[in-house]
């Protein structure tokens, strides 16, 4: 509307003012209702050229936007494991701090599975105090074998000198015998040899082994059971949450509630605008907001960061060829918005929907030398046509209780 109007009173009413007062056409007589695109028609193109021309510049260089929002994050609960619920310590939209706990899964199995790791462990160590005393033992009889094919050895050494001396004093039976007694006991020094190696390989490799395995099987049942409790990663309010004991609660399928932080965003705002508007969106940019938790209020804000990615243009790789055309509503050039002045968005709810505009400004560029000369002129113009903008602005602050309360 004001730019309709600028727009009139530079074109329309001096096309009026001249028909008027140098051709002396009257409005009502020579200048009717039938005849007035032809009376005034120089005035009437000029003003829609004019009044099209500057709400593309005002929109253009001075976007705004309809999707302000406080964003928030939230944090899922969830266990690491699906399971039973056994106990839940707090109710819904109760206040939990970090650490605090929230439930507990039933871990009767992993129990008893951590307590015969513990019985394995006792085994373990009960066999190895007796694998001392059975490697002692491995010793003797090694020890025994030995002497008694020391013996036998001996006994047929002797034998054999004599033979050699005196063939009729010793059988040959006698010999046989003796050799087969040789043998006898090598076998027993050899077996006892085995079992003593044994004995050292279970002492040495077997209980280490063993033991390992059941320690690593403890770990794994105590590991399951003190993951079984869920406990709050960070302070905030638990909603939506509406475990009993005796629920069922699964990572993926079904999640046990949100835990919203009490610090979240820190007052930052995501705002969206058309990509027509990418080219003087920047950094820096002043912006103004009015949400509709807070109304009639107008707070200033700055882009203090962008998203250079543009949602809808992602694709990931599937059964079926990508078709563009399947896309119907293009994305738009995301912000992030932080307030100019501490404190002014600690009152607005986190989730508040919002509308907002963004003034171009250049004046940096025209102080610094970089816009100089005509284009100085033409760029303080349009930097200045943000005031419409800004009226339009307040005006939707003062209406949007009135819109929101009598006529919606």
């Amino acid at each position: 509307m004001l730019e309709l109007i600028f727009s009139a009173l530079v074109t329309l009413l001096p096309d009026y003012l001249f028909r008027r007062y140098r051709q002396g056409k009257r409005l009502g007589i020579e200048i009717t209702l039938f005849n007035v695109w032809y009376e005034l028609r120089w005035g009437l193109t000029a003003c829609a050229i004019l009044a099209i021309s500057l709400l593309t510049v005002i929109f253009y260089y001075h976007p705004t936007t309809n999707t302000v929002s406080a964003a928030y994050r939230t944090v899922t609960v969830l266990s690491e494991r699906a399971g039973r619920v056994e106990e839940v310590y707090v109710d819904n939209n109760a206040y939990v701090s970090s650490g605090d706990p929230i439930f507990r899964l039933e871990t009767s199995q992993q129990e008893a599975a951590a307590e015969t790791a513990r019985r394995r462990l006792d085994e373990i160590a009960a066999a190895a105090g007796l694998i001392g005393t059975e490697i002692a033992g491995a010793e003797a009889r090694l020890k025994a074998a030995e002497v008694e094919l020391a013996q036998f050895r001996d006994d047929l050494q002797r034998r054999e000198d004599v033979a050699v001396r005196n063939g009729t004093v010793v059988s040959e039976q006698e010999l046989a015998r003796l050799r087969s007694g040789v043998e006898a006991a090598a076998l027993m020094r050899d077996g006892a040899e085995a079992a003593l190696e044994g004995a050292k390989q279970r002492r040495d490799m077997v209980l280490p082994a063993q033991a390992a395995s059941a320690r690593a099987m403890l770990a794994e049942a105590e590991n399951v059971i003190a993951t079984s409790t869920v406990y709050a990663s960070v302070d905030g309010t638990v909603t939506q949450f509406l475990l009993k004991p005796g629920d069922i609660v699964n990572p993926i399928l079904r999640p046990a509630g949100i835990l919203v932080p009490d610090r979240t965003g820190e007052g930052r705002f995501v705002a969206s605008f058309g990509q027509i508007s990418s080219s003087v969106l920047k950094v820096g940019m002043l912006m103004e907001i009015t949400c509709a938790t807070k109304p009639m209020t107008v707070i200033p804000m700055v882009i203090a960061a962008r998203q250079e990615a543009i949602a809808g243009g992602q694709f990931r790789p599937g059964d079926a060829l990508l078709d563009l055309q399947d896309r119907r509503r293009p994305g738009t050039v995301t912000v992030f918005l932080e307030p100019l002045f501490t404190g002014q968005t600690d009152d607005i709810q986190p989730g508040s929907a919002c509308v907002g505009v963004a003034y171009t400004s250049r004046a940096a560029q025209i102080r610094d030398g970089e816009i100089a000369g005509f284009s100085a002129f033409v760029a303080q113009i349009v930097d200045g046509m943000g005031i419409a903008n800004a009226l339009v602005m307040r005006a939707q602050s003062i209406l949007l209780p009135v819109r929101a309360l009598v006529f919606s």
